[in-house]
């Protein structure tokens, strides 16, 4: 179920867009708030939001309820918590700058890339 809400967030983000979308896999990290993080950045506030408005669309299609948002008001990085899964949406020079995957390194890394022809996300894990 998780994996499956993973994918349904990162087509969400990738499909407004946002870039280098990363799930980083925290269960093996005794101190992590949540079993997930998934991460992606956009070149401006507005896409910021797109992605974000886009994300809780999606999860709401598929029965997801959005337990807790942060940062709206500004967009330059939008916190949703789903539970197991808190998704990080940042405007690029925030993420550049608070390097939340480099805090996180110890997790296992899953890079999610557009394929050519389809909305389906391909995966490459690190």
């Amino acid at each position: 179920m998780i994996t499956h809400d993973l994918r349904v967030i990162a087509d969400a983000m990738l499909d407004k867009k946002g870039q280098n979308v990363v799930s980083l896999d925290l269960r093996s990290i005794g101190t992590a708030i949540s079993d997930y993080f998934i991460v992606c950045n956009a070149d401006s506030t507005t896409n910021v939001k797109a992605i974000a408005d886009n994300i809780v669309s999606k999860m709401e299609e598929h029965g997801e309820k959005l337990y807790k948002s942060q940062g709206e008001e500004n967009s330059f990085w939008i916190i949703q918590d789903y539970g197991n899964i808190i998704v990080h949406i940042f405007l690029t020079e925030y993420r550049e700058f608070y390097r939340l995957e480099d805090l996180w390194a110890d997790a296992p890394k899953k890079n999610y890339r557009m394929t050519r022809k389809t909305t389906r996300t391909e995966t490459s894990e690190k």
